[in-house]
């Protein structure tokens, strides 16, 4: 399908890009100094967790149930914080280990511990030649950069609207003992916004990996970042395994990063007994127990996973205005055009965008001339390396309302621009 620059004859695309060029003159003229690199909470949203400050005093009981807050000991997280990560993932809290503030870390402990250590008594991955860890693209540049810290090799492997292409997922787990684990974001994946459909959930569940020592890397980070009141429905990933028949296969993760405060808050991990086992005595050498006052403040904060939901409700009504005003700004710059696409999720932090192809480098380069600093252009494929130099991750939620109104009125300019130089130089040959 033809976009709009395409149907214009050479004058009309000279004229076209004649006036696309004064519009970023001007706005190159107004200094402007914005930020939507990264998918961080804005200080309205970190305001809102303020008061669980208040909730620890010099005066104030620091046990729970018993469990010492202010020593050492207690590995596996306090006995409250468990039972609401547990409750949160639906899973037995036996299984759950609540452990410092970013589950990425967990992530990264459980990637080494695999391969200077190995899984479930197989061989180090260090030890075993060229391992592979299957990455959907787009996806998330932190998870990609793991693996590749490790000189593991990561594969990408399509997204689709209901997940990743299960068939090539199943053709190569199933295929190639050299596959180890995959990166996964279910519930509003990092970036497109999508989440897995039960089929594609029931799929991994069933798979029966060539590698014994495979697992899938759940990253369940935006498992209640819903903003709507309806919000997706994800399958519980171990009931699918018990309806599967199917155990020692997954490694769930999640935290309250953008729940309450980002870096401050609980991480936790959950896995079969067999599988949280091993990480229990991997992690016991890392660490010598949890951060657990922390703990302490968010139980007491955030009691149940109907305390949670209530909580979250705050942060979507402030989510939702800048993610209705995505919608809002591409749809009336860019929607009549032809020339790009992008997700429009219902929860999550991330919008994704695509436009023509060998766009996007030149895109984030000339908004980061005109004052406006984007995610890295390639960041969501493995090794930065988009092969369609087309997928750009916007990331709405830091910026004050007007200050993203700005930023998307450059971007809809600077998208049209790059797009009608890249017809006129085709054209040139």
């Amino acid at each position: 399908m033809s976009n709009v620059y395409e149907l214009m004859t050479d004058a009309e695309l000279d004229e076209a890009i004649r006036q696309l060029e004064g519009q970023a003159d001007e706005i190159r003229a107004r200094g402007l100094s914005l930020d939507m690199a990264r998918g961080k909470p804005s200080v309205d949203q970190t305001n809102l967790s303020r008061p669980m400050l208040d909730l620890l005093t010099s005066e104030s009981d620091l046990t729970d149930e018993g469990a010492p807050a202010d020593n050492y000991g207690i590995p596996d997280g306090l006995p409250s914080a468990r039972r609401l990560a547990a409750e949160l993932l639906g899973v037995d809290a036996a299984n759950v280990l609540v452990n410092g503030s970013s589950s990425l870390n967990l992530m990264h402990d459980a990637v080494s511990n695999a391969y200077t250590h190995g899984i479930a008594g197989n061989a180090p991955w260090c030890q075993q030649g060229e391992v592979k860890f299957l990455c959907p693209s787009p996806g998330y540049d932190r998870h990609f950069g793991v693996t590749a810290h490790y000189g593991i090799t990561n594969v990408p492997v399509a997204m689709t609207p209901d997940g990743p292409d299960m068939d090539e997922v199943q053709r190569l787990v199933e295929g190639d003992p050299q596959v180890k684990g995959i990166w996964c974001v279910p519930k509003y994946a990092n970036p497109t916004g999508i989440s897995y459909s039960d089929e594609t959930v029931r799929r991994f569940a069933a798979l029966k990996p060539a590698a014994p020592d495979f697992r899938i890397f759940w990253d369940n980070a935006y498992i209640v970042h819903d903003l709507y009141d309806e919000g997706d429905k994800l399958l519980n990933i171990f009931d699918a395994l018990a309806e599967a028949g199917n155990d020692n296969l997954v490694y769930e993760f999640a935290s309250t990063a953008k729940i309450t405060f980002p870096s401050s808050g609980m991480a936790f991990v959950t896995a079969s007994p067999a599988d949280i086992k091993e990480l229990r005595s991997a992690f016991a050498v890392m660490r010598v127990s949890p951060e657990k006052l922390t703990q302490l403040m968010h139980v007491r904060f955030l009691p149940s996973v109907e305390a949670i939901h209530a909580h979250m409700a705050k942060h979507a009504a402030i989510l939702r205005p800048r993610f209705e005003l995505v919608q809002e700004k591409l749809a009336s710059g860019l929607g009549d055009t032809g020339i790009a696409s992008w997700t429009n999720p219902r929860g999550g932090y991330f919008v994704s965008f695509d436009g023509p192809e060998g766009s996007a480098k030149r895109t984030v380069a000339l908004m980061k001339e005109l004052g406006v600093t984007l995610t890295g252009a390639g960041a969501t494929w493995p090794y930065g390396d988009d092969p369609h130099d087309s997928n750009i991750r916007i990331a709405p939620t830091y910026p004050s309302l007007e200050q993203l109104g700005d930023a998307l009125d450059v971007f809809v300019v600077v998208v049209r621009l790059i797009a009608a130089k890249l017809v006129r130089e085709a054209r040139q040959g």
